[in-house]
């Protein structure tokens, strides 16, 4: 598959506390850390945004899969939460020492749709583009910029 040309996302912020300021073409955002963990609680922290990356991706997905198929699909809604749990209490991993990631999502569908069709949809959001980056290899590709 050909590498897509996406514009950069830019996070930067002092070296003093937690608050980053976030720019992503003509969008604007703010992530911090909680008060408890000595941020001042100005966004939501990396988690949260890496949860919210998933649910708005997999509401869009269920959305877009049901629009093409004119079911009936009034609203969906994600709830998502992260944690690390002992890799020996998770079945289905591969990874049997140490801690692993954990994220639950809770995905509710409203309308008039049968028993198959909400069936579909679960499958499908496994099916959402950010759900398959998170559960594939990924490179990351770090170096220090030049600029000062």
């Amino acid at each position: 598959m050909a590498e897509q040309a996406q514009s950069w996302v830019i996070v930067s912020g002092p070296s003093t506390g937690f608050v980053q300021a976030i720019e992503t073409g003509e969008h604007r955002l703010i992530s911090d850390e909680p008060l408890a963990v000595g941020g001042t609680d100005l966004g939501p922290g990396p988690y949260d945004l890496l949860l919210a990356a998933l649910g708005s991706c997999t509401s869009m997905t269920l959305s877009m899969y049901a629009r093409k198929r004119n079911w009936p699909l009034e609203s969906v809604s994600v709830r998502l939460r992260h944690s690390k749990i002992h890799a020996e209490d998770c079945e289905t991993c591969e990874t049997k020492t140490g801690m692993i990631d954990r994220i639950e999502r809770e995905i509710t569908v409203i309308g008039p749709l049968d028993d198959e069709q909400r069936s579909t949809l679960l499958a499908i959001a496994d099916r959402c583009p950010v759900h398959r980056t998170l559960i594939a290899e990924i490179a990351i590709v770090s170096c220090l910029s030049q600029r000062r």
